[in-house]
């Protein structure tokens, strides 16, 4: 039997990329399953493919506490209550800091660091009750700032430290707290990322064809929360420039420079 059996499940972001892997996934190892989004379409389009399934899809941004406490309900209302919570909406962007309205950074903020709090405030109540997990999405950006991506990389430090802060405080509650790390993987975050002006951009110049797949990504997630780990960096890279920034951190300096800058221009 599936560990995941009848647990309920509330993945945030769950219409596409890794959020609609995992929703994916749990649905087919027989978890109730609640997500959100911004996008009434995909999720419309979610619900029916999974017609007839425990599958709760309800339209919210994360940045609003309202929203989030609302999407909190109506999965208690259905289902009970919550063993396990996975933070996975997020937003990144593109732009150098000295160009980049203010606007942009305080919007993946919001996104990124608010949407985590906001929705694990309203569930943690219930994830005690179980003594579940609560998982947030990061990035290695969560452990070396990016150039570029001051806004996103500052969002994934603050959930990397507000989720370790948690996990110590609930180490004696029986809750499990996990940051996960995916390196570059190919999913709709880039295409949708802000630009200095906070307007999605809507393309990337990334080569997605040689990343880990959504897919991928979430079987790992899912395997961590079964295995109730701390943290997992995901990536031949990403555990590559993790380590490199931990103990030669002016090398790290270089090689990211040289990744995201050609001819001294950012072009990534």
């Amino acid at each position: 039997m599936s560990y995941f059996q009848n647990k309920v499940v509330v993945v945030t972001g769950g219409s596409e990329g890794i959020g609609r892997a995992l929703v994916d996934a749990l649905l087919q190892g027989g978890a109730k399953v609640a997500t959100c989004g911004r996008n009434f379409d995909k999720l419309y389009q979610l619900e029916k493919q999974y017609s007839g399934r425990p599958l709760l899809v309800h339209t919210a941004d994360v940045s609003s506490e309202h929203e989030c406490q609302t999407f909190i309900e109506a999965t208690i209302k259905l289902y009970g209550t919550i063993d396990i919570l996975i933070n996975n909406a997020g937003i990144s962007m593109r732009g150098l800091f000295k160009e980049t309205e203010l606007e942009t950074l305080r919007r993946v903020m919001d996104i990124n660091f608010w949407g985590t709090v906001f929705c694990t405030k309203f569930a943690l109540p219930y994830i005690i009750q179980q003594k579940g997990s609560v998982v947030g999405v990061s990035s290695i950006a969560g452990y070396r700032g990016l150039p570029g991506r001051s806004g996103y990389s500052a969002s994934k430090f603050a959930v990397n430290g507000w989720l370790e802060s948690l996990r110590t405080e609930l180490a004696g509650d029986g809750v499990n707290v996990m940051w996960v790390c995916p390196g570059f993987t190919a999913s709709n975050i880039r295409n949708a990322a802000l630009d200095k002006d906070a307007k999605p951009t809507g393309e990337t110049k990334m080569d997605e064809g040689k990343m880990m797949t959504a897919d991928e990504c979430a079987v790992h997630i899912l395997n961590a929360i079964e295995k109730r780990k701390r943290t997992i960096v995901l990536t031949g890279t990403g555990k590559q420039t993790v380590f490199l920034n931990r103990f030669f951190p002016k090398l790290a300096d270089k090689l990211v420079r040289k990744f995201y800058y050609k001819n001294g221009e950012l072009v990534k």
